[in-house]
């Protein structure tokens, strides 16, 4: 869920596709949400999309969330501990920004329960702020400039024929 500055909900998510891989059955305990459409809101002149956890492997669950108009992405996870997980966690935010042109603001729960990290993605792809495992707090603000510059440097959204 998201809420706004005044504590009014602004949005309501249900993760999509569930973790069944790696001898871990998601699917056994939590169903998936009902609808697959994009969930956007905006907050304060910049628009958000919604995605957790096992979604930031499926692209196009990205891509609608850049066609619904987001500006950034908002995806938190739970990554179970693993081999290469914490490199490919942190590949993925930036695969997503770069190809939606967006920012990814991506947070998954500390170890031991999961790899544990806090960063946020520029649009070209580059590691803006990143806090690390430890519990801490950094405001840092978006620039819808960026959004618009590398969007019309690289026109993807006008370009694409599938």
């Amino acid at each position: 869920m998201a809420y706004g500055p005044d504590g009014g909900r602004l949005a309501f998510y249900r993760k999509i596709h569930l973790f069944d891989a790696q001898g871990f059955g998601e699917s056994e305990f939590i169903k998936p949400g009902p609808s697959p459409d994009p969930v956007v809101f905006e907050c304060r002149g910049v628009w958000f999309g919604l995605m957790t956890c096992y979604d930031l492997r499926f692209p196009e669950s990205a891509r609608s969330l850049a066609d619904a108009d987001a500006q950034v992405l908002l995806v938190c996870s739970s990554w179970m501990p693993g081999e290469h997980k914490t490199e490919q966690w942190l590949a993925l935010n930036a695969a997503r920004a770069i190809e939606n042109s967006v920012y990814v603001a991506g947070v998954c729960q500390a170890p031991p329960v999961s790899v544990g990290r806090s960063v946020l993605v520029d649009p070209m792809g580059v590691v803006e702020t990143d806090l690390g495992v430890e519990p801490r707090v950094r405001v840092v603000e978006v620039s819808l400039e960026t959004v618009g510059r590398v969007r019309e440097s690289f026109p993807m959204f006008r370009q694409r024929r599938l």
